[in-house]
């Protein structure tokens, strides 16, 4: 089996100029950022150490009942402490909801009704306007400028027969 040879080229390939560029950084593999992977290395290590530290915390304890005791009881004592700041965190949302809803109701609605009114005031003098003076003069200035026309021809019309 033959194959037939391939024609040549009309004329030698344009040579084109290799440009020099700046060779890239290459992003790492990951998609992570140098100081991202530093910060994620430190929280990886603080995590273990957390980790290893509450481990030996217990095991000191299940070896010190008395101490434990004594741990938990402060404990206790915390966490009721915690309660009552949050209590009172949510009471003071409460309030701030109840003020943000007041704020709405009776200051902010009226305000709004009266910009309604203002924009459908607004809507109706510009309709106004538009029918009564823009068309009027839209119209004066269409017959003048056909009069003007007129006039004109005529004008033109006059100085024919004049000759």
């Amino acid at each position: 089996m033959t194959t037939a040879p391939i024609p040549p080229v009309d004329g030698p390939a344009p040579e084109r100029p290799i440009l020099a560029a700046e060779p890239s950084p290459a992003p790492p593999s990951d998609g992570l950022t140098p100081q991202q992977r530093t910060t994620l290395i430190v929280t990886a290590i603080v995590a273990l150490v957390l980790l290893g530290l509450l481990i030996w915390g217990a095991v000191v304890l299940i070896q010190n009942p008395t101490q434990a005791a004594a741990v938990r009881d402060v404990f206790i004592i915390l966490m009721s402490l915690m309660m009552v700041f949050i209590g009172v965190a949510l009471a003071v949302v409460a309030v701030q909801i109840a003020l943000l809803t007041n704020l709405l109701r009776n200051e902010l609605k009226p305000i709004l009704e009266a910009t309604q009114e203002t924009v459908r005031t607004v809507r109706g003098t510009a309709v106004f306007l538009s029918e009564n003076v823009a068309e009027p003069v839209i119209k004066l200035n269409a017959y003048v400028a056909g009069l003007s026309r007129i006039v004109d021809t005529l004008n033109q019309l006059g100085g024919i027969f004049r000759r």
